[in-house]
Parts: structure tokens; C-alpha cells; sequence
């Protein structure tokens, strides 16, 4: 999977639909290969990520957990480091 897709549930602030939407783009950029759809694919491009979008916020929004909600602050530490360690090499 792409790893520019994130972890978008049980966060505190919720995620937002702008959110939602990058994260829709950058499946669809990863599953039709087209990071800038031509105009002949761009109506079926944008209706693809308005539709994930769309599911996406479904399923967000049904989701539960029992664990205390992520930081987003200490999330984003914790992947700094961790992309340090893995590009150090």
C-alpha cells in the first residue's frame, strides 16, 4: 500500500474531510498509476476518489475503540523517527 495513506481513525482532533479526500487521492494515484489523471480518465478519476471518500467517512464514522484516542502530535514524532532510522541506512 502507499505510504502516503495514513492511519486516519481514533485520533483526537477527528479527521477531517480534507483528510479523508488526500487520503482517497493518493489510493486512487496508487491503484489506476496515474498521478495526474489525462482529461479522457479525469471524470472517472475524481468520481473514484469522491466515492473512497465517501465510504471512507462511512466507515470512519462507524468505527469504535476501547483505547484512549492518538495524539496526532506525538504520532507524527513517532514517524519522523522512525523514517529517520529507516533512511539512515
Amino acid at each position: 500500500m502507499c505510504r502516503n495513506i495514513r492511519t486516519l481513525f481514533n485520533f483526537e482532533p477527528p479527521v477531517t474531510p480534507d483528510e479523508i479526500e488526500a487520503a482517497s487521492i493518493q489510493y486512487v494515484r496508487k491503484i489506476s498509476g496515474f498521478s495526474k489523471p489525462s482529461k479522457a480518465n479525469e471524470a472517472a478519476f475524481e468520481a473514484a476518489v469522491g466515492e473512497i471518500a465517501r465510504v471512507s467517512a462511512q466507515l470512519l464514522a462507524a468505527l469504535e475503540s476501547n483505547a484512549p484516542p492518538k495524539n496526532r502530535e506525538e504520532e507524527a514524532v513517532k514517524a519522523k523517527a522512525r523514517a529517520a532510522e529507516r533512511y539512515a541506512k
